[in-house]
Protein backbone atom coordinates (compact mmCIF):
# COMPACT_ATOMS: atom_id res chain seq x y z
CA UNK A 1 0.00 0.00 0.00
CA UNK A 2 1.28 3.36 -0.96
CA UNK A 3 1.28 5.65 2.08
CA UNK A 4 2.85 8.90 0.20
CA UNK A 5 0.84 11.89 0.10
CA UNK A 6 0.32 13.53 -3.52
CA UNK A 7 1.32 16.89 -4.60
CA UNK A 8 -1.54 18.77 -3.50
CA UNK A 9 -1.87 17.23 -0.60
CA UNK A 10 1.71 18.16 0.66
CA UNK A 11 0.93 21.64 -1.11
CA UNK A 12 -2.03 21.83 1.44
CA UNK A 13 0.25 20.46 4.51
CA UNK A 14 2.49 23.79 3.60
CA UNK A 15 -0.62 25.94 3.61
CA UNK A 16 -1.72 25.07 6.85
CA UNK A 17 1.38 25.01 8.59
CA UNK A 18 2.84 28.58 6.90
CA UNK A 19 -0.69 29.78 8.69
CA UNK A 20 -0.44 27.91 11.91
CA UNK A 21 3.36 29.31 12.20
CA UNK A 22 2.86 32.54 11.14
CA UNK A 23 -0.90 33.41 12.38
CA UNK A 24 -1.24 30.90 15.02
CA UNK A 25 1.57 31.22 17.43
CA UNK A 26 1.79 30.57 21.24
CA UNK A 27 1.75 34.01 22.61
CA UNK A 28 -1.79 34.67 19.83
CA UNK A 29 -2.73 31.78 21.23
CA UNK A 30 -2.89 32.64 24.85
CA UNK A 31 -4.65 35.88 23.90
CA UNK A 32 -7.45 33.91 22.16
CA UNK A 33 -7.85 31.83 25.56
CA UNK A 34 -7.86 34.68 27.62
CA UNK A 35 -10.79 36.02 25.28
CA UNK A 36 -12.74 33.31 25.83
CA UNK A 37 -10.98 30.18 24.06
CA UNK A 38 -12.69 31.06 20.02
CA UNK A 39 -12.19 33.05 17.72
CA UNK A 40 -14.89 34.07 14.57
CA UNK A 41 -11.44 35.68 12.82
CA UNK A 42 -9.28 32.80 13.54
CA UNK A 43 -12.27 30.30 12.25
CA UNK A 44 -12.49 32.98 9.38
CA UNK A 45 -9.36 32.45 8.44
CA UNK A 46 -9.45 29.05 8.55
CA UNK A 47 -12.66 29.03 5.63
CA UNK A 48 -10.19 31.33 3.43
CA UNK A 49 -7.74 28.04 3.00
CA UNK A 50 -10.87 26.27 2.61
CA UNK A 51 -10.35 23.84 5.17
CA UNK A 52 -14.54 24.85 6.19
CA UNK A 53 -14.98 23.25 2.63
CA UNK A 54 -13.37 20.37 2.80
CA UNK A 55 -15.83 17.75 3.17
CA UNK A 56 -18.43 19.54 1.49
CA UNK A 57 -19.59 19.31 -2.90
CA UNK A 58 -18.49 21.58 -4.96
CA UNK A 59 -21.95 22.28 -5.83
CA UNK A 60 -21.98 23.71 -2.52
CA UNK A 61 -19.57 26.09 -2.91
CA UNK A 62 -16.54 22.96 -0.89
CA UNK A 63 -13.80 21.87 -1.99
CA UNK A 64 -15.10 17.99 -2.39
CA UNK A 65 -12.17 16.25 -0.43
CA UNK A 66 -11.94 12.94 1.62
CA UNK A 67 -10.54 11.99 4.55
CA UNK A 68 -6.77 11.69 3.87
CA UNK A 69 -6.87 15.29 2.90
CA UNK A 70 -8.73 16.37 6.14
CA UNK A 71 -6.02 14.20 7.98
CA UNK A 72 -3.25 16.54 6.84
CA UNK A 73 -4.94 19.62 7.30
CA UNK A 74 -5.56 18.60 11.18
CA UNK A 75 -2.41 16.96 12.05
CA UNK A 76 -0.74 20.96 11.16
CA UNK A 77 -3.75 22.20 13.30
CA UNK A 78 -2.70 19.57 15.96
CA UNK A 79 0.76 21.19 16.16
CA UNK A 80 -0.63 24.56 16.40
CA UNK A 81 -2.73 23.17 19.36
CA UNK A 82 -5.51 25.34 17.66
CA UNK A 83 -8.99 25.95 19.50
CA UNK A 84 -11.47 26.55 16.65
CA UNK A 85 -13.05 23.02 16.51
CA UNK A 86 -12.80 22.25 12.66
CA UNK A 87 -13.26 18.42 13.34
CA UNK A 88 -17.08 19.49 14.40
CA UNK A 89 -17.52 21.23 10.78
CA UNK A 90 -16.35 17.93 9.07
CA UNK A 91 -18.67 16.04 11.11
CA UNK A 92 -21.48 18.14 10.49
CA UNK A 93 -20.81 18.67 6.81
CA UNK A 94 -20.41 14.72 6.35
CA UNK A 95 -23.64 13.83 8.45
CA UNK A 96 -25.40 16.55 6.55
CA UNK A 97 -23.78 15.51 3.36
CA UNK A 98 -25.05 11.78 3.76
CA UNK A 99 -27.91 12.07 5.84
CA UNK A 100 -29.98 15.21 5.48
CA UNK A 101 -32.41 16.05 2.09
CA UNK A 102 -31.86 18.40 -0.73
CA UNK A 103 -33.57 21.39 0.98
CA UNK A 104 -31.68 21.13 4.30
CA UNK A 105 -28.11 20.51 2.37
CA UNK A 106 -28.64 23.30 0.14
CA UNK A 107 -29.43 25.97 3.52
CA UNK A 108 -26.51 25.03 5.55
CA UNK A 109 -23.24 23.33 3.37
CA UNK A 110 -22.83 26.25 1.57
CA UNK A 111 -22.84 28.67 4.75
CA UNK A 112 -20.95 25.94 6.34
CA UNK A 113 -18.32 25.76 3.32
CA UNK A 114 -17.63 29.53 3.54
CA UNK A 115 -17.14 29.40 7.37
CA UNK A 116 -20.18 31.63 7.79
CA UNK A 117 -22.06 28.95 9.51
CA UNK A 118 -20.67 27.12 12.59
CA UNK A 119 -22.29 23.51 13.37
CA UNK A 120 -21.71 21.33 16.07
CA UNK A 121 -22.81 17.95 16.94
CA UNK A 122 -24.70 18.26 20.56
CA UNK A 123 -25.16 14.58 21.73
CA UNK A 124 -23.09 14.24 25.21
CA UNK A 125 -25.57 13.65 28.02
CA UNK A 126 -24.83 13.16 31.53
CA UNK A 127 -26.54 9.77 32.36
CA UNK A 128 -25.04 8.21 29.16
CA UNK A 129 -21.42 7.30 29.52
CA UNK A 130 -19.99 7.87 26.26
CA UNK A 131 -23.04 5.32 24.89
CA UNK A 132 -24.61 6.97 21.78
CA UNK A 133 -27.63 4.72 21.90
CA UNK A 134 -28.32 6.48 25.11
CA UNK A 135 -30.65 9.71 24.59
CA UNK A 136 -32.77 11.33 26.99
CA UNK A 137 -33.63 14.27 24.61
CA UNK A 138 -37.09 13.92 23.07
CA UNK A 139 -38.83 15.33 20.12
CA UNK A 140 -42.37 15.82 19.34
CA UNK A 141 -44.36 16.75 15.96
CA UNK A 142 -45.59 20.11 15.86
CA UNK A 143 -47.56 21.07 12.47
CA UNK A 144 -45.47 21.16 10.28
CA UNK A 145 -41.91 20.64 11.85
CA UNK A 146 -40.44 19.44 15.30
CA UNK A 147 -39.29 20.86 18.60
CA UNK A 148 -36.78 18.88 20.58
CA UNK A 149 -36.23 19.43 24.13
CA UNK A 150 -33.45 17.67 26.01
CA UNK A 151 -29.88 18.55 28.17
CA UNK A 152 -26.81 18.11 26.15
CA UNK A 153 -23.49 18.77 27.79
CA UNK A 154 -20.10 19.65 26.65
CA UNK A 155 -20.95 20.77 23.35
CA UNK A 156 -17.45 22.42 21.38
CA UNK A 157 -18.15 26.17 21.51
CA UNK A 158 -21.77 25.59 22.00
CA UNK A 159 -22.51 29.49 22.73
CA UNK A 160 -20.38 30.29 20.02
CA UNK A 161 -22.18 27.73 17.29
CA UNK A 162 -24.98 28.95 14.53
CA UNK A 163 -26.56 25.73 14.67
CA UNK A 164 -26.53 22.16 16.53
CA UNK A 165 -27.08 18.30 15.22
CA UNK A 166 -28.95 17.06 18.15
CA UNK A 167 -30.17 13.19 18.48
CA UNK A 168 -33.63 12.74 20.22
CA UNK A 169 -35.76 10.21 20.24
CA UNK A 170 -39.43 9.87 18.51
CA UNK A 171 -41.32 6.82 20.36
CA UNK A 172 -38.16 5.65 21.75
CA UNK A 173 -36.30 5.23 18.71
CA UNK A 174 -33.55 7.89 17.77
CA UNK A 175 -33.58 10.71 15.12
CA UNK A 176 -31.23 13.33 14.39
CA UNK A 177 -32.24 16.80 14.10
CA UNK A 178 -30.79 20.54 13.29
CA UNK A 179 -31.55 23.20 15.83
CA UNK A 180 -30.65 26.89 15.21
CA UNK A 181 -29.06 28.59 18.55
CA UNK A 182 -31.16 31.37 17.54
CA UNK A 183 -34.41 29.54 17.99
CA UNK A 184 -36.74 30.23 21.11
CA UNK A 185 -36.34 27.51 23.60
CA UNK A 186 -32.50 27.42 23.25
CA UNK A 187 -29.90 28.08 26.18
CA UNK A 188 -26.00 27.84 26.09
CA UNK A 189 -24.02 28.39 29.39
CA UNK A 190 -20.42 28.06 27.83
CA UNK A 191 -17.23 27.81 29.84
CA UNK A 192 -14.01 27.52 29.24
CA UNK A 193 -12.10 23.72 29.02
CA UNK A 194 -9.01 22.70 30.48
CA UNK A 195 -7.28 23.33 27.30
CA UNK A 196 -8.01 26.78 26.85
CA UNK A 197 -10.52 25.88 24.45
CA UNK A 198 -14.93 26.72 24.58
CA UNK A 199 -17.58 24.29 25.59
CA UNK A 200 -21.34 24.89 26.49
CA UNK A 201 -24.30 23.00 28.32
CA UNK A 202 -26.71 23.20 26.18
CA UNK A 203 -30.64 23.36 26.99
CA UNK A 204 -33.73 22.80 24.39
CA UNK A 205 -36.99 23.61 25.40
CA UNK A 206 -39.40 22.90 22.65
CA UNK A 207 -37.31 24.26 20.44
CA UNK A 208 -37.95 24.18 16.87
CA UNK A 209 -35.73 21.74 14.92
CA UNK A 210 -35.37 20.56 11.06
CA UNK A 211 -35.19 16.25 11.01
CA UNK A 212 -31.94 15.68 9.54
CA UNK A 213 -32.82 11.90 9.34
CA UNK A 214 -35.07 9.34 11.37
CA UNK A 215 -32.15 6.64 11.42
CA UNK A 216 -30.59 9.20 13.95
CA UNK A 217 -28.48 6.76 15.36
CA UNK A 218 -26.69 5.20 12.03
CA UNK A 219 -25.93 9.01 11.30
CA UNK A 220 -24.98 9.81 14.71
CA UNK A 221 -22.15 6.94 14.73
CA UNK A 222 -20.99 7.77 11.37
CA UNK A 223 -20.46 11.95 12.73
CA UNK A 224 -18.73 10.55 15.99
CA UNK A 225 -16.54 8.23 13.48
CA UNK A 226 -15.76 11.24 11.54
CA UNK A 227 -14.69 13.02 15.11
CA UNK A 228 -12.57 10.31 16.33
CA UNK A 229 -10.55 10.15 12.65
CA UNK A 230 -10.15 13.70 13.22
CA UNK A 231 -8.95 13.97 16.73
CA UNK A 232 -6.77 10.53 16.18
CA UNK A 233 -5.16 12.98 12.82
CA UNK A 234 -5.00 16.49 15.30
CA UNK A 235 -3.84 14.33 18.34
CA UNK A 236 -0.72 13.27 15.81
CA UNK A 237 0.33 16.45 15.29
CA UNK A 238 0.28 17.82 18.79
CA UNK A 239 2.63 14.44 19.78
CA UNK A 240 4.68 15.22 16.87
CA UNK A 241 5.14 18.86 18.73
CA UNK A 242 5.36 17.67 21.97
CA UNK A 243 8.13 15.55 20.84
CA UNK A 244 9.83 18.44 19.45
CA UNK A 245 9.38 20.68 22.57
CA UNK A 246 11.09 18.09 24.66
CA UNK A 247 13.61 17.36 22.51
CA UNK A 248 14.43 20.82 22.20
CA UNK A 249 14.47 21.28 26.07
CA UNK A 250 16.84 17.77 26.70
CA UNK A 251 19.35 19.80 23.87
CA UNK A 252 19.30 23.32 25.68
CA UNK A 253 19.05 21.94 29.50
CA UNK A 254 22.85 21.59 31.58
CA UNK A 255 23.39 19.44 34.42
CA UNK A 256 26.92 18.62 35.86
CA UNK A 257 28.00 20.98 32.71
CA UNK A 258 26.38 18.88 29.72
CA UNK A 259 23.34 18.72 28.15
CA UNK A 260 20.99 16.27 29.93
CA UNK A 261 19.92 14.47 26.39
CA UNK A 262 23.53 12.73 26.74
CA UNK A 263 22.11 11.23 30.28
CA UNK A 264 21.26 7.31 28.87
CA UNK A 265 18.15 6.99 30.87
CA UNK A 266 16.50 10.31 29.43
CA UNK A 267 17.66 9.10 26.00
CA UNK A 268 15.91 5.69 26.49
CA UNK A 269 13.09 7.50 27.62
CA UNK A 270 12.76 9.72 24.48
CA UNK A 271 12.80 6.05 22.32
CA UNK A 272 9.82 4.91 24.48
CA UNK A 273 8.05 8.16 23.50
CA UNK A 274 9.06 7.92 19.81
CA UNK A 275 7.71 4.44 19.79
CA UNK A 276 4.51 5.50 20.71
CA UNK A 277 4.29 8.86 18.74
CA UNK A 278 4.85 6.04 15.25
CA UNK A 279 2.27 3.72 16.83
CA UNK A 280 -0.02 6.49 17.46
CA UNK A 281 0.46 8.02 13.93
CA UNK A 282 0.19 4.55 12.03
CA UNK A 283 -3.27 3.97 13.98
CA UNK A 284 -4.13 7.36 12.50
CA UNK A 285 -3.78 6.09 9.34
CA UNK A 286 -5.52 2.96 9.31
CA UNK A 287 -8.67 5.20 10.86
CA UNK A 288 -8.63 7.52 8.30
CA UNK A 289 -8.27 4.52 5.52
CA UNK A 290 -11.66 2.85 7.57
CA UNK A 291 -13.60 6.09 7.41
CA UNK A 292 -15.55 4.93 4.42
CA UNK A 293 -15.65 1.13 4.71
CA UNK A 294 -19.51 -0.18 6.35
CA UNK A 295 -20.27 0.73 9.10
CA UNK A 296 -19.42 -1.65 11.33
CA UNK A 297 -15.86 -2.73 9.95
CA UNK A 298 -15.73 1.48 10.23
CA UNK A 299 -16.62 0.99 14.30
CA UNK A 300 -14.01 -1.58 14.90
CA UNK A 301 -11.72 0.57 13.45
CA UNK A 302 -12.34 3.68 15.36
CA UNK A 303 -12.43 1.88 18.75
CA UNK A 304 -8.94 0.60 18.02
CA UNK A 305 -7.62 3.74 16.88
CA UNK A 306 -8.79 5.54 19.91
CA UNK A 307 -7.51 3.32 22.22
CA UNK A 308 -4.03 3.48 20.82
CA UNK A 309 -4.09 7.06 20.51
CA UNK A 310 -5.63 7.48 23.95
CA UNK A 311 -2.37 5.59 25.38
CA UNK A 312 0.36 6.94 23.58
CA UNK A 313 -1.17 10.90 24.13
CA UNK A 314 -1.21 9.91 28.17
CA UNK A 315 2.20 8.16 27.46
CA UNK A 316 4.20 11.39 25.67
CA UNK A 317 2.26 13.74 27.29
CA UNK A 318 3.07 12.78 30.97
CA UNK A 319 6.57 11.68 30.56
CA UNK A 320 7.68 14.79 28.34
CA UNK A 321 6.03 16.90 31.91
CA UNK A 322 8.60 14.90 33.66
CA UNK A 323 11.72 15.50 31.09
CA UNK A 324 10.74 18.89 32.07
CA UNK A 325 10.66 19.14 35.59
CA UNK A 326 8.55 21.79 37.03
CA UNK A 327 8.85 23.72 34.22
CA UNK A 328 6.42 21.35 32.31
CA UNK A 329 3.47 22.65 34.57
CA UNK A 330 3.90 26.41 34.20
CA UNK A 331 1.31 28.11 32.72
CA UNK A 332 4.15 30.19 30.89
CA UNK A 333 5.70 27.47 29.34
CA UNK A 334 4.49 26.22 25.73
CA UNK A 335 4.89 22.61 26.65
CA UNK A 336 2.28 22.50 29.53
CA UNK A 337 -0.32 23.52 26.94
CA UNK A 338 0.43 20.79 24.91
CA UNK A 339 -0.29 18.41 27.74
CA UNK A 340 -3.05 19.78 28.46
CA UNK A 341 -4.42 19.61 25.47
CA UNK A 342 -3.11 15.67 24.89
CA UNK A 343 -5.06 15.32 27.96
CA UNK A 344 -8.24 16.73 26.94
CA UNK A 345 -8.41 14.77 23.61
CA UNK A 346 -7.90 11.27 25.64
CA UNK A 347 -11.21 11.83 27.26
CA UNK A 348 -12.68 13.15 23.53
CA UNK A 349 -15.81 10.66 22.05
CA UNK A 350 -15.01 8.35 24.51
CA UNK A 351 -11.56 7.83 26.92
CA UNK A 352 -9.45 4.33 26.68
CA UNK A 353 -10.84 2.15 28.92
CA UNK A 354 -14.29 2.91 27.07
CA UNK A 355 -12.76 1.88 23.72
CA UNK A 356 -10.95 -0.87 25.19
CA UNK A 357 -14.25 -2.45 26.29
CA UNK A 358 -15.82 -1.12 22.94
CA UNK A 359 -13.20 -3.19 20.65
CA UNK A 360 -13.32 -5.94 23.33
CA UNK A 361 -17.47 -5.99 22.85
CA UNK A 362 -16.97 -6.05 19.01
CA UNK A 363 -14.61 -8.66 19.13
CA UNK A 364 -16.71 -10.97 21.06
CA UNK A 365 -19.40 -10.08 18.59
CA UNK A 366 -17.43 -11.09 15.96
CA UNK A 367 -15.94 -14.44 17.65
CA UNK A 368 -19.90 -15.21 17.69
CA UNK A 369 -20.90 -14.95 14.27
CA UNK A 370 -17.78 -18.04 13.06
CA UNK A 371 -18.88 -19.81 16.64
Amino acid sequence: MDFNFSDDQEQLRDAVRKWVDKGYGFEHRRGLVKAGGFSREAYGELAGLGLTGLYVAEEHGGMGMGPVDAMVALEELGRGIVLEPLGQTLIASGVLSGYADAALQGAWLPRIAAGEALVVLAYQERAARYRLDVCAAHAKKTGDGWSVSGHKSVVPAGDQADAFLVPATIDGKIALFLVERAASGVAARGYATQDGSRAAEVVFQDAAAALVTADGLAALEHGVDIGIAALCAEAVGTIDKTMEITAEYLNTRKQFGVVISSFQALRHRMADMKMQQELARSMSYYATLKLNSPADERRRAMARAKYQLGQSMRFVGQNSVQLHGGIGVTDEYVGSHYFKRLTQMEMLFGDTLHHLGEVSARMQDKAGVFA
